[in-house]
């Protein structure tokens, strides 16, 4: 793994617990470490984590407003699970920025009856090829030849120096796949550099959560003389406006992922965690 992706893995300040316990999400502990403008990176099983706080709250007994609230956070975590896993690292979604929605066929299984490690790159590449197409036809259209030309072998293109990936867990039929790339580094660090280095994930639908990390280094390529050029000025200006929204976009996915919490703990105050709690056993308890 890239020493560089070091910051978005392994374990997160700011959220207290553990993944399992009741209370791994907490927003007083997030403001504890706020000493910068971005919140603090939620730990990986934040959406399972709050899916099993609200169903807790539920099934203890809730008022019909206290349901009300449950459903809308319940309602958010269903749909808007991937912008938020996706955008609280930094990715962006949307407007066909990657591979979105894709199914999971079953001949991409293997004989160990998951998917293929090798599947896992040919995802990348396509949402690779999105990526710099929605370049092309929605950012800078103007340049939209140029852009496309960075995916054939006759002018300046992309190839590809190193591809390292990472699985979190066994994908298998049948799932449906989003996958999206981020930039790593600033584009301004290095005027001179002739490398592209991206981050991708892939996200499982079926289990709402990253199947597998990929890490490129991808270099461009002046295929009339065969050899290493410099990013293209072109190349360049956009993607520094894209680093730019991916520190946006990570900021508010953060945020919103912290208003989520916010709403869960007031929930389990008002029901399991208030001093004078007794759960409610409905029907049973009468009998």
């Amino acid at each position: 793994m890239p020493p560089s992706t070091v910051t978005f893995l392994g374990s997160v300040g700011g959220w207290s617990g553990s993944a399992g316990s009741s209370r791994a999400l907490s927003t007083k502990a997030a403001a504890s470490t706020a000493a910068s403008d971005v919140p603090p990176l939620p730990p990986a099983r934040w959406l399972a984590d709050l899916r099993a706080r609200v169903g807790k709250c539920i099934i203890f007994g809730c008022s019909p407003a206290q349901v009300s609230e449950a459903a809308a956070v319940a309602r958010a975590l269903a749909t808007e699970w991937r912008r938020l896993t996706a955008g609280s690292e930094g990715y962006l979604t949307g407007q066909r920025r990657g591979l979105e929605g894709q199914n999971v066929v079953w001949g991409e299984m293997d004989s160990f009856s998951h998917i293929n490690n090798v599947v896992y790159a040919r995802y990348a590449e396509s949402s690779r090829v999105n990526w710099v197409n929605h370049f092309a036809l929605h950012v800078d259209p103007a340049r939209s030849e140029q852009w496309r030309g960075l995916m054939q072998a006759q002018t300046v293109g992309l190839i590809m120096k190193s591809l390292t990936t990472e699985f979190k867990f066994p994908m298998t039929y049948p799932d449906a796949i989003s996958v999206y790339h981020r930039l790593r580094v600033s584009p301004e660090e290095d005027p001179q550099t002739t490398s592209l280095f991206l981050d991708c994930i892939v996200l499982s639908h079926r289990h709402k959560r990253i199947a597998a990390r990929l890490y490129e280094d991808v270099s461009f390529y002046d295929y009339r003389i065969a050899a290493k050029t410099q990013m293209p000025e072109f190349v360049r200006a956009v993607l520094i406006d894209i680093w730019q929204q991916q520190q946006r976009e990570m900021v508010e996915a953060r945020s919103r992922i912290s208003e989520l919490v916010g709403m869960v703990e007031r929930l389990e105050t008002q029901t399991w965690d208030r001093a004078d709690a007794v759960e409610d056993l409905g029907q049973a308890a009468a009998e």
